[in-house]
């Protein structure tokens, strides 16, 4: 096994690890912005108003994701293993 090799796994696994969570973190960003600024205009502290619509809203980008994240996971384990299986012979 070479450096060069770790080094192209390692980047593989942290290029697809950020391709699935920056939709889920951008969208959380988003929401969390939105809600500091309405509670900024109306002058509302309440803790509850910033945790609940952002867990609402991971949620769903998480379950609209899950065919995305799923497909990138598989076609990440099978480079892999294939790289696995070149290494070894």
């Amino acid at each position: 096994m070479t450096i060069e090799l770790i080094t192209q796994i390692l980047t593989d696994v942290f290029v697809t690890t950020m391709m699935i969570l920056l939709p889920i973190l951008g969208a959380s960003l988003v929401i969390g912005i939105m809600i500091s600024i309405f509670q900024a205009a109306t002058s509302i502290q309440e803790m509850t108003l910033t945790f609940v619509p952002k867990i609402v809203i991971t949620s769903i980008v998480v379950i609209v994701m899950l065919p995305f994240i799923a497909e990138k996971l598989i076609s990440l384990t099978t480079r892999l293993f294939q790289q696995f299986g070149s290494v070894l012979k």
